[in-house]
């Protein structure tokens, strides 16, 4: 179960209370309560292709003369001229590779990454089409259908990086290293030498250059909880213990072992009575390992700069761009991360702190047409999204495309920045707040949580923890708050939820107002004295009288704030398949209530083999929550 944005029962009733009072009383500012929607900022525009053609896109590329290069699945590349325009066109440059998923513009020349090579490709006649094909490099492939190839992205110094799939055995929860360097990332120069850089890449699909400097998201599985952007470091070991298999090459920069991880953590490989390996299940009440726990033992081991949560801010991350200067507004310089499964775009701001990345991530944009696998710059601002969903499933429901995001210059009420500070955070807005929200402590909650590190596919949300808000302070231009923040814990994911602010222009709500703070380092510094804050708590005064009955059924009205709350609809849709399938679907299986309860802990992908996407555990909802929603699932099927 998975969660686009967060929905609280507080917000349901202002809602209510603002239709009553714009009925009876037509109060024109009372009509500014309802917040603006990503659709009222940044637009998604279709990029015609002809008929016929299928792009499920692997690699995106923009050329010094503005056109676009476009890599498919299918092995095809083409060259888009006028891509902005109504009526691009597409020139087919050359066919029949294997499966392209990454595309470079380097001298005149485009590089590629196919399943087992970096080949350049040349237009030496100049008729429009490549006729010079050249491996730079080639790497060893088994055959296994999960050997994916990702890249590759051009260094300052004008040598290549990839990364290279695990594949995937019949016990697919545990992929594997089947040849050399599978689960790496390869550095590699233009006259064929090749260094691997890093190990631990479980399905390296985000591979970024960002500022001269490497960074890749992966997605969740076994020894990955969640997404995450991650800095690439020569010898660093990024997490997934398949591809240690390897380090005993002579050319490998890392010496470590597969067992000195599974010494201190159990595989979990696991059979049974028939000798079969079976899928291991998250154990709820079991002692765990974090990764930042693990690191004490394994230096090598990178921990994640940002986390981008499991099902909130996207299933299966992927590219990794960064907002030039002059475009999106006030976002210019920050990062804006694809996801294939979700079909959207999440925006993450990183700062450094005692000299480790880390920083905030927001949704961003969702509604694409298919799931997003690359992005890439058009030269008159516009972000061009790559797509494709084909044996991936997506939230998008078309099979693949070409889309561009457009900002039509009107500015959003967002949080711009989050910034850790010694004794909390500081908050810095788009656009001016109302400060008698803004110094009220019920506008904000904090609370904490992380990821199991653990041989189990994904992980549920552990050790959660209130953030209790103590204190707040405003800027004088209403732009920053200060929030004095208790039990902030280090390595830990910090949810920063501002349901209560509003702008000072419009009384709007913000459009996105919950945001994902990875604090890896808790700065030291100054600290607010609390004679110079506001403690004013309008919550305290006030008895929930909304929340929705233990026993009985429910709408989907009602229903709608758990399933947003606990990620549902991040996979799931009432009525129709989604990346899970629909929730009418599940009714169908006329499963009991306690069964729910128990797939919610402990999902069966076997049950599902028609979707690709296995749904992580999900122990942290509270049986109570867990049984208003199978109440609510299995009514459907009487309903029909």
């Amino acid at each position: 179960m998975k969660l686009y944005t967060s929905i609280t029962t507080a917000t349901i009733c202002k809602y209510f209370i603002f239709c009553f009072a714009a009925i009876f009383s037509f109060q024109p500012a009372l009509l500014a309560q309802e917040a603006a929607k990503e659709e009222d900022f940044f637009k998604i525009n279709k990029v015609r292709s002809p008929e016929g053609t299928l792009l499920e896109v692997g690699g995106l590329c923009s050329l010094p003369n503005g056109d676009l290069a476009v890599t498919t699945r299918r092995g095809d590349i083409f060259i888009v001229e006028n891509p902005t325009s109504a009526k691009p066109y597409f020139r087919k440059f050359a066919s029949g590779l294997h499966e392209v998923l990454g595309v470079a513009y380097k001298n005149g020349s485009l590089y590629v990454v196919q399943r087992g090579e970096l080949t350049r490709l040349f237009d030496s006649n100049m008729d429009g089409k490549a006729d010079v094909f050249e491996t730079v490099y080639a790497w060893p492939i088994s055959g296994n259908y999960h050997e994916y190839s990702f890249g590759p992205k051009l260094a300052p110094d004008g040598s290549f990086f990839v990364t290279l799939n695990l594949g995937f055995p019949g016990a697919w929860w545990h992929p594997e290293s089947f040849v050399p360097w599978r689960g790496w990332t390869l550095h590699i120069y233009d006259d064929g030498r090749v260094e691997p850089w890093a190990a631990g890449m479980r399905s390296p699909c985000g591979i970024s250059m960002i500022d001269g400097e490497l960074f890749y998201t992966d997605n969740q599985g076994d020894w990955v909880g969640s997404g995450s952007i991650m800095p690439v470091k020569k010898g660093a070991f990024m997490g997934h213990p398949a591809s240690l298999v390897w380090t005993n090459q002579p050319n490998s920069p890392l010496k470590l072992t597969q067992q000195e991880i599974f010494s201190k953590i159990n595989p979990r490989i696991e059979f049974g009575p028939d000798s079969q390996q079976v899928k291991p299940e998250n154990k709820v009440n079991e002692k765990f390992m974090t990764e930042f726990e693990m690191k004490k033992f394994i230096p090598e081991l990178q921990l994640p700069a940002v986390w981008l949560p499991h099902g909130i801010l996207g299933i299966s991350t992927s590219e990794i761009v960064k907002i030039p200067k002059g475009v999106f507004g006030p976002f210019e310089g920050q990062l804006l991360v694809g996801d294939q499964g979700q079909s959207k775009i999440a925006r993450v701001f990183m700062e450094k702190v005692n000299g480790e990345l880390q920083g905030c991530a927001w949704d961003f944009r969702s509604g694409f047409q298919s799931g997003i696998v690359r992005m890439a710059w058009g030269t008159d601002g516009s972000l061009f999204a790559g797509e494709t969903n084909r044996g991936w499933g997506s939230a998008g429901d078309a099979n693949e495309g070409l889309q561009r995001l457009t900002w039509n210059n009107r500015l959003p009420f967002e949080m711009r920045t989050v910034k850790a500070m010694p004794d909390g955070f500081e908050i810095e807005f788009t656009k001016p707040i109302d400060k008698k929200y803004a110094e009220d402590l019920a506008s904000y909650n904090v609370e904490s949580y992380i990821y199991k590190y653990h041989g189990v596919y994904g992980s549920p949300p552990v050790n959660s923890q209130k953030c209790p808000v103590k204190g707040v302070k405003v800027s004088d231009d209403g732009l920053k708050v200060r929030l004095i923040v208790g039990n902030l814990r280090q390595y830990y994911i910090h949810i920063i939820k501002l349901d209560g602010i509003r702008d000072k222009e419009n009384s709007y709500t913000l459009v996105h107002p919950t945001g994902y703070y990875t604090l890896n380092n808790i700065p030291e510094g100054a600290k607010l004295s609390m004679a110079t804050v506001s403690t004013k708590n309008t919550a305290k005064a006030i008895t929930a009288k909304t929340a929705v009955a233990t026993t009985g059924t429910y709408t989907y009205a009602q229903i709608k704030p758990l399933l947003t709350k606990y990620t549902c609809v991040a996979c799931h849709n009432p009525d129709k398949k989604q990346v899970g399938p629909g929730f009418i679907d599940v009714a169908k299986r006329n499963y009991s209530t306690d069964k729910i309860l128990q797939l919610l802990k402990n999902p069966q992908p076997q049950n599902w083999p028609a979707y690709s996407t296995p749904m992580p555990p999900m122990p942290q909802v509270p049986q109570g929550d867990a049984r208003k929603i199978a109440a609510w699932i299995n009514s459907l099927a009487v309903k029909k």
